[in-house]
C-alpha cells in the first residue's frame, strides 16, 4: 500500500432516498466515507454528501474500495435512532461479491474472530485469543469460469470482515487490494464488494423499509 495513490471518481453522490429523517446514497468505489489523514485525502463522501445536504450526519461507513448502500442522518435523534440499530445488529445488510474460484456448497457460514493486523494496518487478521467475534452467512448466487458470485449476510460489523472470511475460506473477494494476490487479485480492476442493500427501522415511526443499489460488476 506504499504506493497507493489516492484518485477518487468524480462526481456527486448518487441520492436513494430522501426524506426528513434519512439520506441514502450510492457509494462509488474508490471514495472514501469520511476523510483520512491530511489535506489530500479530505474528499469522501461525507464531504460530497455535506455540500448538499449540510445537516447530513455520518451513522457507518463502507471501506474505500466498497461500493453501495450508505444511510446518512438528517437530524440529531434519527442519528441516535440508527447508531443503536446498527449497535444491537438490527440492520440487515445485505451484499454481493464475486470470489476466486468455485464455491462448492451452496450455503455456509465463516465465524472467525478478528483484530487489527498492527504491522500491517489497515489489514486485520483472525485471532482465536484476542479477536473479537465475527460472523458471515453466504449463498452462492451462480459459478462462472473461474469465479463464484456470492451474497453475503454479515451478522457483525467487523472492519474488513467480509474481506478476510472469504480470504480464509481459500475464496479471495477477486481485485481486493488487500488480501488478494497473484490471478485473484488482477481478476478485476475494482474490488468486487458491493453493500446491495440494507433494511433498517425509520426513525419516525420503525416501520421497516429497505433500500437497494444495483451492482454495478
Amino acid at each position: 500500500m506504499n504506493d497507493f495513490v489516492y484518485d477518487p471518481p468524480p462526481g456527486a453522490p448518487e441520492v436513494i432516498h430522501r426524506d426528513s429523517h434519512l439520506l441514502l446514497v450510492d457509494k462509488p468505489a474508490g471514495l472514501l466515507s469520511v476523510p483520512g489523514r491530511g489535506a489530500h485525502m479530505a474528499d469522501c463522501l461525507l464531504a460530497r454528501v455535506q455540500a448538499a445536504f449540510p445537516e447530513a450526519l455520518l451513522v457507518h461507513r463502507l471501506d474505500l474500495d466498497t461500493s453501495g448502500v450508505m444511510v446518512f442522518a438528517l437530524t440529531r435523534a434519527a442519528q441516535r435512532h440508527l447508531g443503536l440499530q446498527f449497535e444491537r445488529r438490527h440492520v440487515r445488510k445485505v451484499y454481493v461479491a464475486r470470489v476466486r474460484g468455485h464455491v462448492v456448497e451452496k450455503t455456509g457460514t465463516v465465524a472467525l474472530p478478528l483484530i487489527v493486523d498492527w504491522p500491517n494496518r489497515p489489514r486485520q487478521k483472525v485471532d482465536f485469543d484476542a479477536g473479537k467475534p465475527a460472523e458471515t452467512t453466504w449463498r452462492v448466487v451462480r459459478r462462472e469460469a473461474d469465479a463464484t458470485r456470492l451474497r453475503l449476510f454479515p451478522k457483525t460489523g467487523r472492519s474488513h470482515q467480509l474481506r478476510v472470511h472469504m480470504k480464509e475460506i481459500g475464496h479471495p473477494i477477486l481485485g481486493d487490494p488487500l488480501y488478494a494476490s497473484g490471478a485473484a487479485l488482477t481478476a478485476a480492476d475494482r474490488l468486487q464488494l458491493h453493500a446491495e442493500s440494507l433494511r433498517l427501522r425509520h426513525p419516525d415511526g420503525g416501520v421497516g423499509m429497505t433500500f437497494s443499489a444495483p451492482c454495478p460488476f
